[in-house]
């Protein structure tokens, strides 16, 4: 039997699980800060729910689908957290709005395992509905810009924006591509493919001639400002451009970190629900593919409501940016265990009394163990040096009959007794 989970998911063992639920905490109180507020939707939709939502790709080959053999019915595991949002605001129309809310929850993908990409992953999203203006989107880019802080990336990372209306004037207006979407799925590649991938894949859907016409759309890139400078002078007559442009231009200057922010016109986003602003956040290394992603989709919460509600968001990818922090540093996953005391009895008659001691450090909201096995003084103190426990209370016959505790600071090289009831600032100390 072969023991090891399916391709492309894994056991987290604890010094990881450790360190994610200590990121996503940073994550979540910055969200928080900015006024959003948790939500929380299932991990399996029906079918219908999804479909017709990602495109032909995501639908065909990347979204976990199956029948429940009791009801005949067809559902899937979620693709991501925003269909599922738009879901939940449909079937409530009594929301107020604008409403802001985060989701930190895993999500599934049948995509094929690689560096940072796996089936199962963890998203950290957030999303303003029901603000079609250029405020709602700054905040976003705002807000995972500052949770990134919060993670500790520093300034190492590029925030690449563009979109959908910019693309739509020049790819379906300009060049009358009879079907953008896929081409923007192919663009969508770029950083797994590579331009000369890109380029095969386009000459195959639309030729040389139209293929060649792409690759120099997309190499437009670099200052915000000055991008948007050459659209307006190269295309001012195309209204669906313009409309881009100039909300692009007000987002912009409501970013508190402009020079965090690069225009790319190679920047589609491969979602079909995209309509506005799109944006990405790319380390400077390792180069890892984006970390981050999101934009304004308008149309989607219509699909299920038929009515018109805006919507904008972004998504953090947790495991992705683990995976980039531990390589380059950033990052350390050497904490075992949440535990900060190990109370150890030197005598097997202390048993009861090492009980009462570790009662009254968690009544103090302290972390602490006990041990369960019966064993011996050395391999309690064993044990809780291989878990890289920071502080160690002895407990015998001596401490019993005093009401007192011993502790030990192995990283402070500090041993003293303290009673019982003067513990708790003594920890604090040797903790902090």
């Amino acid at each position: 039997m072969d023991l090891r989970p399916p391709r492309g998911f894994r056991d987290i063992p604890p010094d990881l699980a450790i360190l994610r639920k200590e990121l996503m905490g940073r994550v979540e109180a910055v969200y928080r800060r900015y006024g959003f507020d948790p939500l929380e939707t299932p991990a399996v939709e029906s079918w219908e729910v999804l479909a017709g939502k990602y495109g032909e790709e995501a639908e065909g080959r990347l979204i976990w689908r199956f029948k429940d053999p009791w009801s005949d019915r067809e559902y899937a595991l979620r693709y991501d957290l925003t269909v599922p949002l738009a879901r939940y605001i449909a079937s409530h129309p009594e929301i107020p709005m604008p409403f802001k809310r985060y989701q930190i929850a895993p999500v599934w993908r049948h995509d094929e395992p690689q560096r940072g990409r796996y089936r199962e992953f963890y998203q950290a999203d957030v999303d303003v509905v029901g603000s079609p203006y250029p405020e709602a989107d700054a905040e976003i880019i705002n807000v995972i810009v500052d949770a990134l802080d919060a993670l500790g990336v520093g300034s190492g990372f590029r925030v690449l924006i563009n979109d959908r209306r910019i693309l739509a004037g020049i790819f379906e207006e300009e060049l009358s591509l009879k079907d953008p979407l896929a081409v923007y799925r192919v663009i969508d590649k770029l950083d797994k493919v590579g331009e000369e991938g890109v380029r095969a894949e386009l000459e195959r859907l639309l030729g040389a001639p139209a293929a060649s016409k792409v690759m120099e759309v997309i190499s437009i890139k670099g200052d915000v400002a000055d991008s948007l400078d050459r659209l307006s002078r190269e295309h001012g007559s195309n209204a669906t451009l313009m409309k881009g442009v100039e909300h692009l231009r007000q987002v912009a200057q409501l970013v508190r970190r402009p020079q965090a922010l690069e225009f790319s016109m190679s920047l589609v986003r491969g979602l079909d629900y995209y309509t506005g602003p799109i944006l990405e956040v790319v380390l400077d290394r390792p180069r890892i593919g984006s970390v981050a992603g999101g934009g304004r989709y308008d149309n989607l919460i219509s699909l299920f409501a038929k009515r018109e509600v805006p919507a904008t968001g972004a998504s953090i990818g947790i495991d992705r940016l683990i995976d980039a922090g531990l390589e380059v540093g950033l990052f350390r996953a050497d904490r075992r265990t949440y535990t900060q005391v190990m109370v150890v009895n030197v005598r097997p008659e202390s048993y009861a009394y090492a009980w009462r001691v570790a009662d009254v450090l968690r009544s103090w909201g302290f972390s602490v163990r006990v041990d369960l096995n019966r064993s011996g003084q050395d391999e309690q103190r064993r044990r809780a040096l291989k878990l890289g426990v920071p502080v160690v209370a002895f407990v015998g016959p001596q401490e019993e009959a005093s009401g007192s505790v011993t502790l030990y600071s192995p990283s402070k090289g500090e041993r003293l007794t303290v009673r019982l009831e003067e513990a708790r600032q003594a920890l604090e100390r040797l903790l902090s």
